[in-house]
């Protein structure tokens, strides 16, 4: 195809993102948090039928080969989120160590610790990763913060889920991060929550993680994100990205994801403190399980990598 056609059939018709986050914005809902709205509610068919009629979205991998990690399960009463949760923990089958090194595992709105732990298991295969376990655990959407109701996820995984892993002899002193979605937010802002403190953070790693530019957006797209303006300002994780000059951090997000702005913001700012660009990018792509599925392998195997080298 020539190049002048090229640029009449780039006149003729509009981007992905245009549609995705422009034309149908303003066609169904109005304002910059529809786009973000497509992404939690699931108005559009498939998450993204659109941007899949061309292959943008792209396909989850294949299973992996090798030996699937131990999964150990267990339910215990959160004293800090006040209910009953689920917390799963999964083990490399070839674990090259008796007291391996955790990842934290945060899921996004919607999920849950279990479904997020059958994305990890063969992210965790297929990366081949012998040298940490994964954990996974409920946190609702509380947007991984403590909430005006006393909902408190994070003293739950400091207080409760690192304690169980340190008595089933796990190193809970030292802990990766990572997460999808609301969990890559999360795992950002608890990295930067911990930063210069015990435990220490090894490395963090967000994929697609849900920033919003405004707290409007933020509860336009779903409104039990954020409980006020003041909240959601001080849980700004572009505010405190200074936090994270010292971790290695791997953020990545979709090209065709309503949050690549904000993650490119982020990656950028975090260039600026830390001196280096952060690992992964911004990656072929949606806001969708077969992003999370192509590069979480990647993602651990970046975490897992740094918090041996921190050893």
């Amino acid at each position: 195809m020539g190049a002048g056609r090229q640029a009449e059939r780039g006149r003729g018709r509009p981007s992905r993102r245009t549609i995705l986050i422009g034309g149908l914005s303003a066609a169904v809902a109005g304002g910059a948090a529809a786009g973000y709205r497509f992404v939690q509610d699931g108005v559009l068919p498939g998450k993204y039928a659109l941007a899949r009629l061309d292959g943008a979205c792209g396909s989850p991998p294949p299973p992996p080969r090798g030996t699937p990690p131990t999964r150990r399960e267990i339910t215990f009463y959160s004293a800090y989120r006040r209910r009953i949760v689920t917390m799963v923990t999964l083990t490399p089958a070839n674990a090259n160590a008796t007291a391996l090194p955790v990842v934290v595992g945060l899921h996004g709105v919607g999920s849950d610790a279990r479904q997020l732990a059958s994305l990890f298991g063969p992210a965790l295969t297929a990366a081949r990763i012998t040298s940490i376990a994964a954990v996974t655990v409920d946190g609702g959407g509380t947007y991984w913060h403590e909430r005006a109701d006393g909902d408190d996820p994070v003293s739950m995984i400091i207080y409760e889920v690192l304690p169980r892993l340190a008595a089933a002899g796990h190193d809970a002193s030292r802990i990766a991060i990572a997460g999808d979605s609301m969990g890559g937010y999360g795992a950002v802002l608890l990295a930067e929550l911990l930063a210069g403190h015990k435990p220490a953070v090894t490395a963090v790693a967000a994929l697609s993680p849900a920033i919003f530019a405004s707290y409007p957006d933020a509860v336009a797209a779903n409104p039990g994100s954020f409980d006020g303006p003041g909240d959601f300002a001080g849980h700004d994780v572009l505010a405190g990205a200074a936090a994270l000059r010292r971790i290695p951090s791997w953020i990545g997000c979709g090209a065709d994801d309503p949050f690549e702005a904000q993650t490119s913001r982020l990656r950028a700012r975090v260039a600026v403190v830390s001196g280096r660009q952060p690992a992964g990018g911004i990656l072929a792509g949606c806001h969708d399980d077969a992003f999370w599925a192509r590069n979480l392998p990647n993602a651990l195997a970046f975490v897992a990598q740094k918090t041996e080298e921190g050893r």
